[in-house]
């Protein structure tokens, strides 16, 4: 195993690293990119409202995979770092069965509970049908989007960060082509949309679960075991506060979303439009800080607690550049880019919301960054509880921050303007914490 990052430039082994996991996770979230142009231009603005409503339910239960597997990966970096790798193996495999375990569970809740949910959210009448048909034909895919998480936070706790990069390329031009196909010439409509995602994701989980096999397969070590209960609950302390970190940030999107529902269908589109974007422009700051959180959990393993504050700076410095760069590309290309969904003379107030948005949030994008890599350098030390708190607070300002000024003062322009307030919150939080070194003394790696 040559993919440690506890040895070298600090900085480089970062970007080399980093920079994989960026151009993965663009091509993730190409798939409700395409997802998102192919209904809005070929099926409707309502279609486009209806798939945003459901996607951020939806985004509830894989935000248990991304939590969980964000934190098994915490503990599986610190083991590899301090070269445990019989420990390390049979973490993996405990990490894969329970992930799997709670695959099945909640795509039984999340199917039957659909309905239940979606008029939790008020969503409009006209457009319940299609987003209940969306979410529904999503949740079976559940099981098969536990597998994927896993599989590529192991190979990213290992270094292996290009890897994830091949699948998640091959699985984007397969949900591409079969959008087209189910959508345009089978008129299949939203529920087309669904399953290419469907079929993409469950392809990509199948090939990322056989690769990861054969390469543990690799890591030659005497007497590590497939399955251990005893270390479901070591697990579950790193990885459950950031589950349930993600599970109350997933939960704020579906309260905002439920905000943004009572301002109509066209409002609807545009916000759903503009945060696609959003999302893609963002992803360059949440790996980076990512990548830190594995660099750190290697270094803190191997007791290199030196290496850490260069790692940090690094990040740092690429999310301000990240952010920089992208917001002069929204301010310049942004009215391109949320047309690209909507028909222009059709959906022309739905398209100016959408500019609105991106125009405000685009402006501080660098916080996010700035605010996510301390989250990230606390998280891989193994503190997660002060890593949440950074989070939560962000989430939880912004969403309070949402509700006072959309209800009642600016409308729904409060709602952009609620996130710099939230970012700014989380970053002065990290700063001070991780400028108080109390992160150093909880590294996870002796008490596995």
């Amino acid at each position: 195993m040559k993919q440690d990052m506890v040895t070298g430039s600090a900085s480089k082994s970062l970007i080399m690293f980093a920079l994989p996991m960026v151009l993965g996770n663009i091509f993730q979230q190409l798939y409700g990119l395409i997802d998102t142009i192919v209904v809005g231009n070929f099926v409707g603005e309502g279609a486009l409202a209806a798939v945003g409503t459901s996607t951020a339910l939806a985004f509830v239960f894989i935000a248990v995979a991304m939590g969980l597997s964000i934190g098994c990966s915490v503990v599986i970096s610190q083991l590899f770092g301090a070269g445990s790798l019989k420990r390390m193996k049979t973490a993996i495999f405990t990490s894969i069965f329970m992930m799997i375990a709670l695959g099945v569970v909640l795509t039984i809740v999340a199917y039957n509970l659909a309905g239940i949910m979606l008029g939790w959210m008020q969503t409009p009448d006209n457009i319940f049908a299609d987003a209940k048909s969306y979410l529904q034909i999503y949740t079976l895919g559940y099981i098969g989007l536990f597998v994927y998480n896993i599989s590529n936070s192991v190979f990213n706790a290992l270094g292996m960060s290009k890897l994830p990069l091949a699948f998640l390329a091959f699985s984007s031009v397969l949900n591409i082509i079969l959008d087209l196909l189910f959508v345009i010439k089978y008129n299949m409509g939203v529920a087309g949309v669904a399953w290419a995602t469907f079929i993409s994701q469950n392809i990509a989980a199948a090939l990322a679960f056989v690769v990861l096999l054969f390469t543990l397969k690799k890591i030659k070590c005497k007497d590590y075991k497939l399955f251990e209960w005893a270390l479901i609950p070591k697990l579950l302390k790193v990885a459950g506060p950031t589950c349930a970190q993600q599970m109350i940030v997933s939960l704020g999107f579906v309260f905002m979303q439920s905000l943004i529902n009572l301002f109509g269908s066209t409002v609807i589109a545009g916000y759903t439009a503009a945060t696609k974007i959003d999302n893609i422009a963002l992803i360059p700051m949440v790996q980076v800080g990512n990548a830190l959180s594995t660099f750190v959990a290697q270094n803190v393993g191997a007791g290199k607690y030196e290496r850490v504050g260069t790692g940090l700076k690094t990040a740092m410095l690429m999310d301000v550049a990240f952010g920089v760069v992208i917001a002069i590309l929204v301010f310049i290309f942004g009215k391109f880019f949320i047309a690209l969904f909507m028909d222009s003379s059709e959906s022309a107030e739905a398209i100016g919301i959408g500019v609105e948005y991106m125009y405000v949030v685009s402006i501080f994008y660098f916080l996010m960054g700035v605010q996510n890599a301390y989250a990230g350098a606390i998280r891989g030390a193994g503190d997660v509880k002060h890593s949440m708190i950074c989070v939560l607070l962000n989430f939880g300002l912004r969403l309070v921050a949402a509700y006072i000024l959309a209800l009642f003062f600016i409308g729904e322009k409060g709602i952009w303007w609620s996130l710099p307030i939230g970012w700014a919150i989380g970053t002065i939080y990290g700063f001070f914490y991780y400028r108080s070194g109390k992160w150093k003394d909880k590294a996870v790696v002796g008490k596995m």
